[in-house]
């Protein structure tokens, strides 16, 4: 069983090797924040746009705010041009990220068309131009996170990383499905591990993994570096506590009751409020909070109720956790079994 020692990406010393993936429209600040409580080695902001930074966009600026973060974070950036992306990374780094990852994943066709994420899979001598500048653009840990290939057949992470490497690049993160797959099929932990093989640069493994167990059989089939959870971290950020105990230990621990997990969306939830404002965290969090609802009896009617709500009052009513009031019980029974 792989251990859970410290880890090191360039000059950066982290505490475990599980990361939170990189998500956008996910990992906003209160989520970053309770996933580092949770147990998380590392997290990432969601993807920030080159273009949108050198432009000034005020809030695309807000998506790399690390302000109340006394902890290390990775700022993700995506763009096309070498020295617009030079310059993101510049302003990412000023603003205390502690690495600067490249996405070169990303399969959303708005992205793709631009040249943008997992389209660079397709133009090598663009990528490693992009990565050459963002490493002599900062003098933090500069990664880069893309996945197999454009489609089957077309599998170019395995020379994109050897490039990566020579580039001046510190870590590799690989998810293994291709940008064609979406988030569809299986991923192929295979790539991973050829890299791993490849490179002498850490790797990062990336793809289907949702329980502790999966961590382990990542490490042990591919003998990457660390794990990055990406959905399987939604509604779930014990996930990093229960893998890391599952890691040191080999015992799995229970999953969080209903009662832990409402509790913990109701936290989720006040973080978002503390943190944006309780008129675009009832907005925003309805996504997240569905997450929390997932497998739990009667969730599609907690779901529409949450979904119909305008006020912070109203959705803080319907995270109330379970008690021993009979009224209390009979409205939670309502909502969980309809």
């Amino acid at each position: 069983m792989k251990g859970i020692d410290s880890i090191r990406i360039g000059q950066l010393s982290l505490r475990n090797p599980l990361f939170l993936s990189p998500m956008a429209g996910f990992t906003d600040k209160p989520l970053r924040m309770l996933a580092h409580d949770c147990g998380c080695g590392f997290v990432y902001t969601e993807m920030v746009s080159s273009e949108a930074i050198f432009y000034g966009n005020r809030k695309t600026g807000e998506l790399f705010d690390l302000t109340g973060e006394d902890y290390p974070v990775g700022v993700q950036i995506f763009g096309s041009d070498p020295e617009k992306m030079a310059i993101a990374a510049r302003a990412a780094a000023g603003q205390g990220a502690a690495l600067v990852d490249i996405n070169m994943g990303c399969p959303t066709p708005k992205i793709v068309k631009n040249g943008e994420g997992s389209a660079l899979l397709r133009d090598l001598p663009q990528a490693g131009e992009i990565i050459a500048a963002v490493v002599e653009a900062v003098h933090i840990p500069v990664t880069v996170k893309m996945r197999k290939g454009w489609a089957a057949g077309e599998t170019t992470a395995l020379e994109l990383s050897m490039l990566a490497e020579d580039c001046g690049a510190a870590a590799v993160a690989i998810h293994g499905r291709t940008r064609d797959q979406f988030y569809s099929g299986k991923a192929d932990w295979g790539i991973i591990r050829l890299i791993k093989k490849a490179v002498k640069i850490p790797v990062i493994g990336n793809g289907d993994v949702t329980t502790p167990q999966d961590a382990g059989r990542m490490f042990e089939e591919t003998g990457c570096d660390a794990v990055m959870i990406g959905r399987g971290a939604l509604g779930n950020p014990w996930i990093f506590q229960r893998t890391a105990h599952f890691l040191k230990t080999g015992e799995l621990l229970p999953e969080p009751s209903t009662t832990e997990r409402i509790r913990t969306a109701r936290r989720h939830f006040d973080l978002a409020i503390r943190l944006k404002g309780a008129e675009t965290a009832v907005l925003q969090m309805r996504k997240q909070l569905a997450w929390y609802m997932k497998g739990l009896p009667g969730a599609a009617k907690r779901r529409s109720l949450i979904n119909c709500c305008q006020t912070a009052a109203e959705v803080r009513e319907l995270l109330q956790p379970p008690s021993s009031n009979a009224l209390q019980e009979e409205r939670i029974g309502f909502i969980f079994n309809g």
